[in-house]
């Protein structure tokens, strides 16, 4: 995959929390967050979490990843993000929806260092398979409906769940 400037990278023990609204605006952000993102505080509060977005995301994985949080399910993902300066850096991030009297009003993301080995080489050739497909689609909608309808045939195949999938190469477990 080709990216826009540098990699960041981020202390095996910090942690980026970053708490949302039900649409998906920052709510919260933690120093970690705000000093790789390159962010102050004020920049990020109620901006959508999508500001970090980075191009090279696959916008499939998020409607796998926004589908199964809004149906009260945790996540685990890889995923890069872009810095405010155009650098990039990678996460694996678990979010869980956060409750209150028993109702989702929200999300809670933690985010790890990952293990950059399987980055190399199991996500870039994913991910960059989808966005080829999300690419050569008429359009935006169709793409993503493309790239989610090709990973769902890959787990398939492979009788694994998204989750099962991102579990067994994040502990290690044989694909």
């Amino acid at each position: 995959m080709n990216y826009k400037g540098t990699e960041v990278f981020f202390d095996q023990n910090d942690l980026i929390v970053s708490k949302t609204n039900l649409k998906g605006h920052i709510t919260y952000a933690n120093h970690t967050f705000l000093e790789i993102a390159g962010y102050d505080e004020a920049e990020v509060i109620g901006q959508p979490h999508n500001l970090i977005r980075h191009e090279n995301m696959p916008r499939g994985v998020f409607e796998l990843f926004w589908r199964q949080i809004a149906n009260g399910q945790e996540i685990f993902a890889y995923v890069v993000n872009a810095t405010k300066s155009g650098d990039h850096y990678w996460v694996v991030a678990h979010v869980t929806p956060s409750y209150d009297d028993g109702r989702v009003n929200g999300y809670h993301s933690t985010r790890r260092v990952p293990d950059h080995t399987v980055i190399k080489s199991t996500i870039e050739p994913l991910y960059e398979e989808l966005n080829t497909i999300e690419a050569r689609s008429s359009d935006r909608k169709t793409g993503i409906q493309n790239s989610v309808a090709h990973l769902n045939g890959m787990l398939t195949k492979a009788g694994k769940s998204y989750d099962e999938f991102v579990s067994s190469i994040m502990w290690g477990v044989p694909q």
